[in-house]
């Protein structure tokens, strides 16, 4: 039976062949002679960690990027070069994991978005775009009302919108990007129905996910990409979790030991947080305990609800229930200030739009925090204020000009560092570090991943949130696994270095991202 699936699979016509595609930018090499192949009727994976090159053969299938060599069949008509437009024509439709929707417009108006039908009077016809909405929906098989805004819809209803407005623009080849990082369980069921159907009607659809159970549900066909190369490509019916996994991450370890030294953890707890859960989400149900100059590190999937902690005990998000207990002390934090009175600082996600005032300069980024400090007149002090950016700049050896260069006129690692530098200000006892290597160079990640295990050193405590699991395992002393909103029971470092468990064979950063697909099962 087997043989005939595969005998089955391989007569589908293609539906998009793309062969031998390379991409430079610059000196980087995203893509090398990577060929793609995705038939109609079918479900195929597109996977890969962070930078293995899966966005940039996306673009390029999109048109918004030109490859330097290779060339795109779409229906079997080779292009010399696609543009968004053509791309469309021919039936590429994109559903985006940021959705592209506009919120105050209904449901329907969202779909014909510069493309709306118009009456003989020239006039945009509001009653058939909401007839042939209703027809697309029921097609779809879901119930979602035409004249609805947007922005009344769940996550799971707007990203149902998103592909009805492709299939309103016949699409024959879906892409979906990350579709379920932020749908409930229920919305995921309803999504995949959904695309088994258009599945069966003929349409190709490329599903991109770092979720490996929702690829051994959903797939048919792999194809895994790793540092824009291409690796494997054959049926999910070949794969098991940890041979995916190695095929993701590959059998080179990134050493990054030299960042590594001994635990500094005392035995003091300086925080204790029990089945703490948020108002926002339901379903959350985070306990754990962290120790005077411990690095605890937290791992997981895209919509786990790691920043959500991170959000919840820096008082931006407000809490439904659980206790908080600081230094043996049951405390409250219901706002950002207070929480940096109690002696937390956050290192936010999205440095540029969350941690930083871009167009202000160092000096004034770094006195944010800590303008109470800096005099007791509605006047700054400045000596104090400028010596003491003046000393984080050497400390953390931010490469600037002058403590009034502007933010924005810096890379982004040193821009990080300046987020950094603004909290360490305050003297926390606890620093929550969100992504805190996200979009940095390699020498300044170095310097980041140094700064954390010397300040664990100093005593501090830090909650260290990343999705680049080599950094987590060099620098944290336990880590636990968010899935779902809950936090898995920590578990110390030597637990993957060493060699026992039943993923044995794979390095420590394989087990991790096993555990991790598991949702922090590691027993």
């Amino acid at each position: 039976m087997g043989g005939r699936r595969v005998i089955e699979l391989a007569a589908k016509p293609v539906a998009v062949e793309m062969t031998a595609i390379s991409k430079r930018f610059g000196g980087v090499h995203a893509l090398r002679e990577v060929s793609f192949t995705v038939c109609s009727g079918e479900i195929h994976a597109l996977l890969g960690e962070n930078g293995a090159g899966k966005s940039t053969i996306l673009k390029i299938l999109r048109g918004v990027q030109a490859p330097d060599s290779g060339t795109i069949a779409i229906g079997g008509e080779v292009l010399g070069h696609l543009t968004p437009k053509l791309a469309r024509q021919k039936g590429i439709g994109m559903i985006f994991q940021e959705m592209s929707l506009v919120p105050t417009l209904t449901v329907a108006q969202n779909i014909f978005l510069a493309s709306e039908p118009l009456t003989p009077a020239g006039l945009i016809d509001d009653r058939n775009m909401e007839r042939r909405s209703a027809e697309i929906f029921a097609s779809m098989g879901v119930e979602i009302n035409p004249s609805a805004l947007v922005a009344d819809l769940s996550t799971g209803q707007q990203q149902l919108t998103e592909i009805a407005k492709a299939l309103s623009q016949n699409a024959a080849v879906l892409v979906l990007d990350e579709p379920t990082s932020a749908l409930t369980a229920g919305e995921v069921d309803i999504l995949f129905d959904l695309l088994r159907r258009l599945r069966a009607e003929g349409k190709a659809i490329v599903y991109v996910s770092h979720r490996m159970d929702e690829i051994f549900r959903i797939a048919d066909h792999a194809t895994v990409l790793r540092d824009g190369r291409l690796i494997n490509s054959r049926p999910i019916a070949d794969y098991s979790l940890p041979t995916l996994i190695a095929d993701i991450m590959g059998k080179a370890t990134r050493d990054l030991s030299e960042f590594t030294t001994a635990s500094t953890a005392q035995d003091e707890i300086i925080l204790k947080v029990e089945h703490l859960s948020s108002k926002l989400r339901k379903g959350g149900d985070v306990s754990f305990s962290l120790r005077r100059g411990e690095v605890l590190g937290i791992a997981g999937l895209l919509g786990a609800g790691r920043s959500r902690l991170a959000r919840m005990l820096f008082g931006l998000e407000p809490i439904a229930g659980g206790t908080i207990t600081l230094r043996g002390q049951t405390t409250t934090i219901g706002s950002a200030k207070q929480a940096t009175e109690l002696g937390i600082g956050l290192v936010p996600e999205d440095r540029r739009r969350q941690g930083l005032v871009l167009p202000h300069s160092i000096q004034d980024n770094i006195e944010l925090p800590i303008l109470g400090r800096l005099g007791s007149t509605p006047f700054v002090d400045l000596f104090k204020s400028r010596s003491t950016t003046d000393e984080l700049i050497k400390r953390l050896a931010i490469k600037t000009a002058s403590r009034e260069a502007a933010a924005n006129s810096l890379s982004g690692g040193n821009q990080q560092k300046i987020v950094i530098g603004k909290w360490l200000a305050t003297d926390p006892d606890i620093l929550i570090m969100d992504e805190p290597t996200a979009g940095i160079d390699i020498g300044s990640k170095g310097e980041v991943l140094r700064l954390v295990r010397e300040l664990a050193a100093d005593g501090k405590s830090i909650i260290f949130i990343s999705s680049e699991l080599a950094e987590l395992i060099a620098v944290s002393d336990r880590i636990a696994v968010m899935s779902g909103g809950r936090l898995s029971e920590p578990l110390d470092k030597a637990e993957l270095t060493g060699t026992t468990g039943d993923a044995a064979e794979l390095r420590a950063e394989q087990k991790l991202q096993l555990i991790v697909q598991q949702g922090g099962n590691h027993g």
